[in-house]
């Protein structure tokens, strides 16, 4: 059977061997791959594979033979999920492999922040030394305020390390969790979003990119937060209104924030609606690599590589997701 992946610069030898042990013919697109090339690629396919390109209601509907679709990641919000439904073909994710992982990459964005590590590592490398001068002076996490905006894994994991493990106190908004649920890990409930910014020392965003929290966080939720407080989002970029968060920024509104997750990926250093923000010295960039450790690369590859046989070869698909696009699906699907 014809395989498609795209986003082949991400590297994954252990499902394309795999496939191609089988049997498979196996066709690798490049990231930002046109609509058009793909449709091409796809209209014969019977299994597609992505992790970042639009896989659009046009690619859907010209691949005629397709099966399924499996996001070798997390977020489905670049899958038509309505379009591949309406031809009954099954979508399927990895939600599990970096729960951990990204909740590191969260808390590590939020400490460094928090230890003014990077400002601090320029001025060794530029004067060989940084005396305790007021410029330096960094925070605690103990005894700060920790506001989680969503509480699935990520956010479950991310609260036990900094509840737990750093002594702050956790507050959450995730308006669809029950309250037991969160004070079971002694966090506190808010159902007021603009209330948990208006309280927290650090915002940490873990929930799914959907229509409802889209620009979630908008210019008003931002000038909400303490002009002290940081704002870390490794989950979606579209959740924050990223112009609003370069405004708020260069008029310091609030201290920093520490961002893995762009609207309009790759960055690029100049004619990016973000360039500005790598000459913000409260600000931390990442290349959407929270989630790229060797363990959880090797969950994620052995995890993708058995739905791909499940969905090649006729036999139910194993749907772990909890979101509601992919709970709903019918027919091939079966859930743990």
């Amino acid at each position: 059977m014809k395989v498609v992946r795209t986003d082949s610069e991400l590297q994954t030898p252990q499902i394309d061997q795999g496939l191609l042990a089988l049997g498979h013919q196996l066709v690798l697109l490049p990231d930002g791959v046109s609509e058009s090339d793909l449709i091409h690629a796809v209209a014969d396919a019977d299994l597609l594979l992505m992790c970042y390109t639009p896989i659009t209601d046009k690619a859907i509907d010209a691949a005629v033979k397709l099966k399924g679709i499996v996001k070798y990641g997390v977020g489905i919000d670049a899958i038509d999920i309505d379009a591949a439904r309406r031809r009954g073909i099954v979508v399927v994710n990895v939600p599990e492999y970096a729960e951990e992982t990204v909740a590191e990459g969260a808390f590590t964005l939020m400490a460094a922040l928090a230890k003014k590590l990077l400002p601090l590592d320029r001025q060794m490398k530029a004067h060989g030394w940084a005396w305790p001068e007021p410029d330096w002076l960094s925070s605690d996490i103990a005894g700060k305020t920790v506001g989680l905006i969503g509480f699935g894994r990520i956010g479950k994991s991310m609260a036990r390390m900094a509840g737990n493990g750093f002594r702050a106190r956790v507050i959450a908004y995730s308006p669809h969790t029950p309250p037991e649920e969160m004070s079971a890990l002694g966090v506190e409930q808010f159902t007021d979003l603009q209330a948990l910014m208006r309280e927290s020392d650090f915002v940490s965003v873990h929930c799914v990119l959907n229509p409802e929290t889209r620009h979630l966080i908008a210019e008003q939720e931002l000038r909400a937060m303490k002009p002290t407080a940081f704002l870390i989002n490794v989950s979606r970029g579209a959740i924050v209104d990223e112009q609003a968060l370069v405004k708020v920024l260069s008029e310091g509104g609030i201290a920093g924030a520490g961002l893995d997750v762009f609207s309009n990926e790759p960055l690029t250093l100049k004619d990016h609606p973000l360039s500005g923000l790598f000459d913000h010295p409260g600000v931390i960039l990442s290349p959407h690599l929270t989630f790229y450790t060797r363990e959880a690369m090797q969950r994620l590859e052995t995890e993708t590589l058995q739905r791909c046989r499940e969905i090649l070869e006729d036999r139910p698909v194993l749907v772990k997701s909890a979101d509601s696009r992919l709970a709903a699906q019918t027919g091939l699907a079966h859930y743990p």
